[in-house]
């Protein structure tokens, strides 16, 4: 059994919680349980949609630092694939997924956050890239996503100053997508993931999928991956209710069996 990450399952919606008190210091043995616990995310049926949550103090404050200063380079050359593959798994979670961000998200953390499809932070909350003062840059797909989802001038003022954001700025800037109360953090990702556990998952599947890897080519493959997963959903008995339920009574009422 996991140590410090858990997935807990209620009402389709699984929380992949990290607990390694004080600051959820993301160390190998932690990176390696959130891959599990995505792995297990993934697997399970009863699994509709996911929040990604540190707890009610603090999502993640970083890497641990210790472990790292005492790596050597061919040690971390050894590593740093595993550390990357470690969060790809929480992003390639083929389910929507919310990041529930408290007190900091920063370094690994905030690149953890940048793996779920939506971040919902609390009004205190930190987010930032500072490895540039370790003299290091983010390993865990900082340069990349972070690229992705502010712009390239606003991810090189992030990794090259390493400054801290605050959660206002953090929104302005579209490094979250929601600003809550503190107290409200959980509660407000869960009822963003509650709305997917009845979803058509294959469809659901295939949308964040074409997204996901569209955005990565040029258009006209973009276009031929859409095609692709548009057409295969034509197999699936969710496509053959979801049709029939609209014909027959209107939008909005199909149930879905997620076949």
């Amino acid at each position: 059994m996991a140590e410090f990450v858990r997935l807990e399952v209620e009402d389709g919606v699984g929380t992949l919680r990290v607990d390694r008190p004080k600051m959820n210091a993301l160390d190998i043995q932690v990176q390696e349980e959130i891959r599990a616990a995505a792995h297990e995310a993934t697997a399970r049926d009863d699994v509709r949609a996911v929040v990604v949550y540190g707890g009610e103090k603090v999502f993640a404050a970083g890497a641990d630092v210790k472990e790292m200063a005492g790596m050597s380079h061919a040690e971390m050359v050894a590593r740093a694939g595993h550390l990357q593959s470690a969060f790809t798994a929480v992003a390639r979670i083929p389910k929507p997924v919310v990041a529930a961000v408290t007190g900091y998200a920063l370094g690994g953390g905030c690149e953890l956050a940048l793996c779920a499809d939506i971040r919902i932070a609390g009004e205190s909350a930190t987010l930032g890239q500072p490895e540039i003062l370790l003299g290091i840059i983010p390993g865990a797909g900082g340069t990349q996503r972070l690229t992705r989802l502010v712009g390239t001038s606003r991810a090189k003022d992030l990794i090259f100053t390493g400054r801290f954001v605050k959660a206002d700025e953090a929104l302005r800037i579209g490094l979250v997508d929601q600003v809550v109360p503190d107290d409200e953090v959980y509660t407000a990702a869960r009822t963003w993931a509650g709305q997917f556990t009845k979803a058509a998952a294959l469809a659901m599947r295939a949308a964040k999928e074409s997204i996901d890897r569209g955005i990565e080519v040029d258009l006209d493959t973009g276009l031929e991956i859409e095609r692709a997963q548009f057409a295969a959903l034509f197999a699936t008995e969710d496509r053959t209710a979801g049709m029939t339920s609209f014909v027959e009574q209107g939008p909005g009422k199909a149930v879905f069996q997620g076949r």
